[in-house]
């Protein structure tokens, strides 16, 4: 933050870059993994008896290191084309152009556009699931309605949270270079410190939501994961 505001707001200096690269990296990190969680809640809600072979340990390593492995890729590939988060002097170049729109498409339209879909597939499949267990169990209506109710909470939370944090940020970053009064560059550097603030609520939320995560959480704070 300091490194903010005391130059990378009025200067284009080659550790300005770094920073760039660095926050892309990082936020496309923390994007890829929800979307990978999202996988697993997939498999873990819509084909349970099927969840322990196909989400084992040799392919939750695949997705980590593919979700660092593009993050990276993509934060030193957008900075090398040319990727701006202020205004261009004069008329942005084609791979500038380029750069703020592939970016934010592999960064975050596509992983958001699957994980809305998964999610939206788990909520149909976990109301199915209600609906029969009520009618094989006979369980009262107004207890399948507040599991229905908690299972629509909890992803209406997570998807929130998400697109309220990233969307007004990427949504700039995308149309920045494309319009003759661009926002002022303190609008973009507040925009993408909200996006920022959304791996410092995840933790939080999905701890909130999940035992399962929780569970993980404690492990690694606690330094049994050694």
């Amino acid at each position: 933050m300091a490194f903010t505001v005391s130059s990378c707001m009025y200067n284009k200096h080659v550790l300005c870059k770094i920073r760039d690269s660095f926050d892309v990296s990082l936020c496309t990190s923390s994007i890829l993994n929800l979307c990978c969680i999202s996988m697993d809640r997939y498999y873990a809600v819509c084909q349970p008896l099927t969840y322990r072979t196909k989400i084992n340990v040799h392919v939750t390593v695949v997705m980590v290191i593919v979700s660092w492995g593009v993050s990276v890729l993509i934060g030193i590939g957008i900075i090398i084309a040319g990727f701006s988060q202020g205004a261009c002097e004069g008329m942005c170049s084609v791979d500038v152009v380029m750069a703020n729109t592939i970016g934010p498409v592999l960064s975050f339209y596509l992983p958001a556009i699957i994980m809305l879909c998964i999610y939206l597939k788990i909520f149909l499949v976990a109301k199915k699931q209600l609906n029969s267990i009520q009618n094989t169990t006979r369980q009262s209506g107004a207890a399948v309605s507040k599991n229905e109710r908690k299972a629509t909470k909890t992803l209406a939370i997570l998807m929130g949270v998400f697109l309220l944090c990233l969307t007004p940020y990427f949504l700039c970053i995308v149309f920045q270079p494309l319009s003759y009064n661009p926002p002022p560059l303190p609008v973009i550097e507040t925009l993408n410190w909200l996006t920022l603030s959304n791996s410092t609520l995840n933790p939080f939320i999905y701890a909130f939501f999940y035992s399962w995560f929780r569970s993980a959480f404690k492990t690694i704070i606690s330094g049994k994961i050694f």
